[in-house]
């Protein structure tokens, strides 16, 4: 069974956490004013109507704009962050798997 997360915290009028469970899509939305306290709220108890634990996700999905710096900033957080601790892919991406690339400074 494949599990994915999806996570949209880029509207104004609200956020929206939604699961597919092999094609089937389950959401939940939440107005704007609650976002950030609502967000991990909305994905458990997505999770548990389903009878599902985190460690079930296989993959998650975040939507990376645009919108507002905070609201977007939010989403990408959580979803970083549960992708780190599953170790899922965020947008396709392993965690870890894109390293920045730092110049060197001309001091060194």
């Amino acid at each position: 069974m494949k599990v994915i997360l999806f996570i949209d915290t880029s509207s104004s009028e609200e956020i929206q956490v939604a699961i597919d469970i092999n094609g089937k899509r389950l959401e939940k939305t939440a107005p704007r004013q609650a976002r950030a306290q609502m967000v991990l709220p909305m994905i458990e108890e997505l999770l548990s109507e389903q009878k599902l634990k985190l460690t079930d996700i296989a993959e998650i999905k975040v939507n990376p704009g645009p919108g507002s710096f905070t609201g977007l900033r939010v989403g990408l957080a959580v979803a970083q962050t549960l992708g780190k601790l599953l170790n899922v892919p965020v947008n396709g991406k392993r965690a870890g798997a894109i390293k920045p690339i730092y110049q060197k400074s001309k001091w060194e």
